[in-house]
């Protein structure tokens, strides 16, 4: 699994012009979801997302959590994670996992989330447009098979 994460003063996603999630002040959060992945890393991956200290504390130094810090999280499905660019100018996704297996593993991931801290998220497989207002900007990878 591969999280993109960007701390934002405000975030939201909306599918035909219909915005079906929004946070204020929290964490934006693009899911990647390989073909081996599964419910197990799912649930590791939203523990280690909840508990990143990527807010700052009194003395200004990135040591909160967005649980500490009493944020939310916009999660939102995004298999060009996967995309492979290293030969020729056409990413290929193979490494990305496939529709069903794909949605279930971000449903865990969504749900285990959303146990830890108020979670919105967007529509498996639709056309989104994505908004964001990135804080610092901070914008973090994370990797399960490398961090």
């Amino acid at each position: 699994m591969r999280l993109i994460v960007q701390r934002v003063s405000r975030s939201s996603v909306k599918v035909n012009g219909v915005c079906i999630g929004s946070i204020e002040c929290g964490i934006m959060v693009l899911v990647g979801i390989h073909q081996e992945d599964t419910d197990a890393i799912a649930a590791a991956m939203a523990r280690k997302l909840a508990a990143l200290r990527i807010f700052e504390d009194e003395q200004g130094k990135m040591n909160r959590s967005v649980c500490e810090f009493g944020g939310s999280v916009l999660a939102i499905s995004n298999f060009t994670l996967y995309g492979d660019c290293r030969k020729g100018r056409r990413p290929s996704f193979t490494g990305a996992a496939c529709g069903d297996d794909a949605k279930a593993i971000y449903e865990a991931f969504v749900s285990a989330l959303s146990r830890l801290v108020p979670t919105q998220s967007g529509q498996f497989g639709a056309e989104m447009q994505v908004e964001i207002v990135n804080d610092g900007p901070v914008t973090l990878i994370l990797d399960s098979k490398g961090n």
